[in-house]
């Protein structure tokens, strides 16, 4: 896996475009996100979720460096979500001082509910594409995903998960 500090012009203008279409997508979901039953999560909340998702049986410490948030902040904010009956805490079987952070059922049901509204709100841009574009998107969307996702599993990704979903 490649690093680089200093992007070639090619590469900063599709961060660029990429960074332009990420703020699209966040008004897109925010008007979907409306659409959601009253009462549903904070976008911090939502965010932890998805690591939570990602990284099932984490602990507190991973998952606040995938948000790149303090212990005191991602303990609270995990409080609150068990409070919701989204999160649940296990003891780690391999530390007493470590809990192992998992969804529930509730919390699945929450993020397939979120998913449903970003996928309505996507499926209405992408019908008004031409079909060999939809199809570069796709595989251009898969190598970003498998970046994106070994950034986080390395668990390197702080405040691009916390400024995003």
């Amino acid at each position: 896996m490649r690093h680089r500090t200093d992007l070639p012009h090619g590469l900063e203008r599709v961060s660029e475009d990429v960074c332009a279409a990420s703020e699209l997508l966040e008004v897109l979901w925010g008007r979907g996100q409306e659409a959601a039953p009253p009462g549903t999560v904070s976008p911090s909340q939502l965010r932890a979720l998805l690591v939570i998702e990602k990284q099932e049986g984490s602990n507190l410490r991973s998952l606040g460096e995938a948000l790149g948030s303090r212990a005191p902040s991602v303990s609270r904010l995990c409080d609150r979500m068990e409070a919701m009956g989204l999160v649940q805490r296990d003891p780690s079987p391999t530390s007493r001082r470590e809990v192992e952070l998992r969804l529930t059922g509730r919390g699945h049901a929450l993020l397939e509910e979120y998913r449903a509204i970003r996928t309505r709100e996507l499926s209405a841009v992408l019908e008004r594409m031409q079909p060999s574009d939809v199809a570069a998107l796709t595989e251009g969307l898969a190598a970003f995903r498998s970046a994106a996702s070994q950034r986080l599993t390395a668990g390197r990704l702080r405040d691009d998960i916390a400024d995003s979903a």
